[in-house]
């Protein structure tokens, strides 16, 4: 069989790439902008995973953050914005997950889709939230994270392994403060083995 004209491979491509989204297990975005999906938990063996990813960017104070920074243990990327539902609601126990982990982990949010500081810092403040976010009005930030993630996977977790390398996500609202403990410290011990 001849492949279709030059001009119709990019409407295949199209429909291709819409039927690959039908079959992941995220709901659609509906009103709310975001896409949401079941908390369900993936894990990449160090076998499985791909190259350090590279994110940085300006934190919500101003700051200069950069990932790499936090080579040589784990680092929970938490992917939020002040006007999520769903991550309002889980606020409490993501900053009990970073205490509770304390010394053992570094988090790094990633906020996404506030217009201005303002809103994700009174979150922050709000909440006693314990580790800088790289602020991403614009969502690049999420582009660290292509094949991974999807740029409106709104709230997500994703724990980097020591060498910066993604071990594992959480889709959607986290499951348990326990979930994403243990998940961290499993990629902590191989860490530390390895």
């Amino acid at each position: 069989m001849t492949p279709p004209p030059i001009r119709h491979r990019g409407v295949l491509l199209l429909v291709g790439a819409l039927a690959l989204t039908g079959c992941t297990s995220l709901s659609g975005t509906g009103e709310k902008g975001f896409v949401s999906g079941d908390g369900q938990l993936t894990v990449r063996t160090a076998s499985e995973r791909e190259p350090a990813i590279e994110l940085a960017g300006e934190g919500l104070a101003g700051e200069s953050l950069d990932v790499a920074d936090y080579r040589g243990k784990p680092v929970v990327v938490v992917v939020w914005g002040s006007w999520c539902g769903p991550c309002v609601a889980e606020a409490p126990e993501v900053v009990e997950a970073a205490e509770t982990l304390g010394d053992e982990a570094q988090f790094l949010g990633i906020n996404l889709r506030d217009s201005s500081t303002d809103a994700a810092q009174a979150f922050v403040r709000n909440f006693d939230v314990p580790y800088p976010s790289i602020y991403a009005p614009d969502g690049k930030a999420m582009l660290a994270f292509d094949g991974v993630l999807a740029p409106n996977s709104i709230p997500s977790f994703v724990v980097l392994d020591g060498d910066g390398r993604v071990a594992a996500t959480i889709l959607g609202e986290l499951p348990s403060v326990q979930t994403l403990v243990d998940v961290t410290r499993d990629v902590a011990e191989e860490t530390a083995d390895g």
